[in-house]
Parts: structure tokens; C-alpha cells; sequence
């Protein structure tokens, strides 16, 4: 047997990116470790692992955000590398350092790396210099004279984002003159509360237009692109669905946008799995948007598609092999859909669900993956991010997906927890969707007519559910009955 890549390696997340990570590990017979708050104790991915450290902290959050006691748990256990999955420590300079200086291995970029494109607007600078476009935009800082002015030349409407952004947050959508003081103290606010840095910077926003995705990998010297993805599903910056490759993208609009993925990725010397975003029109002209310096929730889709481990290339990189793949031996095949599953209430604008998981039934078989954190009697409370699990289905082609992703989801049980599964069926079943015509705005376009068919779906699927629960009670009563009988003799009646 080949000696393992690492000795051991500690996963610094939890939930299904968590189990993720530790099945990528089993499959190259790695030691695996897990660190885990209390909330987690019986999640899945505690059992999982070889072993689990708890950690502490103010909050559930604030420990995972423990970089101190992260690192001394690798000390302590011996481990020689941490993936640190997405979310929480993924993205943090300080952590890569941290772990660099007592030899501990981060499988990810350099912090040099990961603060350059962290910095969007330092990330906008550098694309610009590799000739690729960026979104037009006031270079200007907000407090200098002149800033107003040059925001009304580019016009509204405009976005105001955070320069240490992510996720959607530290991000207001600007329609007027009127609104651009107010948005900018909002953003600054919010950039300072979730990122610790409150700058921020304008650009144009544009109103319909496809967000899609680059995956790349790099080795520090050599890239090569994996396709793209197509992320125009969201709402309020949040990716709902996504899909590769996307039904808009043509082969020579796909080697364009790889080209320039790629040349970023080598341009800043890159290690391991990132992605490139790009806003691309419906004339295929298209623009950086931002660089993500990890693996993405939605990198699956593209393991479907592409036939590559994304994790095992990680964890190839980050122990000093070189590149392992060839461009011209990257070629799509069929389609695959990922469907984030949420704990939230469409019908109540989105709000976050809490409760118990009393019952769960995940969907199974040919073409469906179920990448889930997910387990009977867990508590889902507000800790942490809404996002439970992702349905991903992949089939032949768009049409096979879309319909394998639709079966699964109604096959998909979880009570006790209000989830979004109903919203993304009717997203699935909506027209526009089916004909590929989707693009940032597409939610919001559909906003009524979905939601009144995923109310409508939801009350049959939580009918059928309950139903499918009281039978399977009255049948294990019907099973231990004779037993209880046996038991009490005499006493039975």
C-alpha cells in the first residue's frame, strides 16, 4: 500500500462539507481528525472521523473561529495538515500563517495569495493589470471630494460592496442619488461587523445578467480550468441553484472565460482549488467579478460533470505533487444540478428555521448525490448557516437532471424542520427555468408565481410525509405487538 499523502489530517468545519473532506480522505487512506463544538456532538461527521477534539467557545461560531485552540488541537493530535473546507477559517490569511509557523500544512493558497484576491478591490487592480475587464465602476474613495459626482456619471443603478466581502453580505443595491449616502454607511457597517474591515467601493450594477463561475486548479506554476458553472439562481447574493456546464455558455465563450481564469490562477502563482467568477451578458462579453480562494459549496457539480476528485487534487497539491491534470484531457460530460437544501420558510420570506429533526428520508440511487450533514433528532438552531445539505443529480443531459433533481426532491423527508425543498421544485418546474433563461434577476421576476406553487407543493409533500411517518409507526407497532403479547402471558389482554 502507498504511503498516505499526510499523516493526518484535521478538518476545521463541520456539517456535510465536514463529512465531504472526510470521505476524500478515507478514499486515500489518510488519518482524518475533526474538531467540533458541543451543538455537533452527535452530528455524523463526529462518528466519522478517527478522531474528534471538541472545542469551545462564546458561541458555536466563535470556536470554529478559534484559531489559537485550532491549532494547538493539531498539536496536540499529531496532525500534518488541516483542510479547513469553506466558511469559518477558509479564506483567513492569519490561520494559513498560524499553522505555517509550528509546520503545519494548510491545504489551500499562500496567505499572499488568499489576501490579494480576499481584497477585492487589490483583486480588481490586479485583473485589470492582466488585461481582463472589470465591472465599470468609481475608483475614487467615498470620502473624497468628488465621489458623489463620479458615482452619477456611471449611472444607476449602482452597488455598493465590501472590500474584505463575501457571501452576499456587506452588499446594497443603490437605484438612486438619494440612496447612495444611506447604502454606503450600511455597507461600511456591515463590511466592519463581518469582515473586521470597513472599506468599500461602487460599481455599476447590472440588472439582468448571468453570474457564472470558472473552477480552476493550480500547482503555484501550472492552472488548468474544470468548465464553468452556472450560479444566476440566487436571491439576495445567495446561490439557490446551481448547474454545469451552463445552458448559455458555447464552447468558444467557455475556452474564453477558462483562458482567462486560467491566466489569473498562474498570473497570482496559485495552489490548490479556487474559483473565478465572472458577470457575463447575453452577448458574451464578461467581467471579473471576484476570485474565491477555496472550494466552493457547489464544486460537485463539476466532480459530476468533469469525472475529478476536487478534494483528492487539494490534498495531491497541498503535499508538493505537481499539477496531476492536462487541459486537453478536460471535457464535460452530461449535466448535473445542485439544489441547496435550507432551513428557511419561503412562505415567510425566508426566514431562518430552528427545530428538531424527528424523521428524515434522503433521496437514493442512480445519478443522485446527497452531500448531507443531516440526522435524526438533530437540532438545527440559528448558529449557524441555514444551508443543511445539497441535492445534486446528474444525468445525460440538462433535461435528464432537471427531472432526476425534481423526483429526488420530492422523495426528499425532513420533519420537525421547515425546509426550502418545495421553492426549489418550483424553480425546477418553472418554464424559464427548463428553457435555460435565467439570470440574476430571475427570482425576483418569479417571485409570486413561485412561491404560490411551492406553498402549494409543500402542503402535499408535508401531508405525504406525515402520512409516510404515521405508517411506518403503525407498522413497527404491528411488528413488536406479537412479542409484547409473549411477554405479558396471561396478563396480555
Amino acid at each position: 500500500m502507498p504511503q498516505p499523502l499526510f499523516n493526518k489530517v484535521l478538518v476545521a468545519n463541520r456539517g456535510e462539507i465536514a463529512r465531504r473532506i472526510l470521505r476524500g480522505l478515507d478514499a486515500l487512506n489518510i488519518p482524518s481528525a475533526l474538531v467540533y463544538h458541543d451543538a455537533d456532538r452527535r452530528s455524523p461527521a463526529v462518528a466519522q472521523a478517527d478522531e474528534a477534539v471538541e472545542i469551545e467557545g462564546a458561541s458555536p461560531t466563535a470556536a470554529y473561529l478559534d484559531i489559537e485552540q485550532i491549532v494547538a488541537v493539531c498539536g496536540h493530535l499529531d496532525a500534518q495538515a488541516v483542510h479547513p473546507g469553506y466558511g469559518f477559517l477558509a479564506e483567513n490569511p492569519a490561520f494559513a500563517r498560524s499553522l505555517a509557523a509550528k509546520g503545519i500544512t494548510f491545504i489551500g493558497p499562500s496567505a499572499q495569495v488568499m489576501e490579494l484576491m480576499g481584497d477585492k478591490i487589490a483583486a480588481r487592480a490586479f485583473v485589470a493589470a492582466q488585461g481582463l475587464p472589470v465591472p465599470p465602476s468609481v475608483d475614487l474613495d467615498p470620502s473624497d471630494a468628488g465621489f458623489g459626482e463620479a458615482a452619477a456619471k456611471l449611472g444607476f443603478p449602482l452597488v455598493v460592496k465590501a472590500s474584505a466581502g463575501g457571501g452576499g453580505k456587506g452588499m446594497n443595491i443603490v437605484r438612486n442619488a438619494g440612496e447612495l449616502e444611506g447604502a454606503l454607511r450600511l455597507a461600511a457597517s456591515e463590511a466592519a461587523r463581518y469582515f473586521g474591515d470597513g472599506r468599500v467601493y461602487v460599481e455599476r450594477y447590472f440588472t439582468q445578467i448571468r453570474h457564472i463561475e470558472v473552477q480552476v486548479l493550480g500547482d503555484g506554476e501550472r492552472a488548468v480550468h474544470l468548465g464553468e458553472r452556472e450560479c444566476s439562481v440566487q436571491r439576495r447574493f445567495q446561490k439557490v441553484i446551481e448547474e454545469a456546464p451552463s445552458p448559455a455558455i458555447d464552447a468558444g465563450l467557455r475556452a474564453r472565460l477558462g483562458e482567462a481564469a486560467v491566466g489569473i490562477a498562474e498570473a497570482a502563482s496559485y495552489q490548490g482549488a479556487g474559483t473565478v467568477e465572472f458577470l457575463v451578458t447575453s452577448t458574451g462579453e464578461f467581467h471579473f467579478l471576484e476570485m474565491n480562494t477555496r472550494i466552493q459549496v457547489e464544486h460537485p457539480v463539476t466532480e459530476l460533470v468533469y469525472g475529478v476528485d476536487l478534494v483528492a487534487e487539494q490534498l495531491h497539491i497541498a503535499a508538493g505533487a505537481p499539477l496531476r491534470l492536462r487541459q486537453d484531457d478536460l471535457k464535460p460530460t452530461g449535466h448535473a444540478i445542485e439544489c441547496r437544501i435550507c432551513a428557511e420558510d419561503p412562505a415567510n420570506g425566508f426566514l431562518p428555521e430552528t427545530g428538531r429533526v424527528v424523521h428524515l428520508r434522503e433521496p437514493e440511487g442512480e445519478g443522485i448525490r446527497m452531500d448531507s450533514g443531516l440526522h435524526p433528532g438533530q437540532e438545527v438552531t440559528a448558529a449557524f448557516d441555514p444551508l443543511l445539505a445539497k441535492l445534486v443529480t446528474q444525468g445525460a443531459s440538462r433535461s435528464q437532471a432537471i427531472a432526476k433533481a425534481s423526483a429526488a426532491l420530492r422523495d426528499l423527508v425532513v420533519l420537525g424542520v421547515r425546509t426550502n425543498a418545495a421553492y426549489l421544485g418550483a424553480i425546477l418546474a418553472h418554464p424559464a427555468f427548463a428553457e435555460g433563461a435565467t439570470d440574476t434577476a430571475f427570482l425576483d421576476r418569479h417571485a409570486d408565481e413561485l412561491r404560490t406553487q411551492a406553498l402549494a407543493a409543500d402542503g402535499r409533500e408535508r401531508a405525504l410525509a406525515a402520512a409516510h411517518l404515521a405508517d411506518r409507526e403503525n407498522r413497527l407497532i404491528d411488528q413488536a405487538l406479537p412479542a409484547v403479547h409473549a411477554a405479558l402471558g396471561p396478563w396480555r389482554n
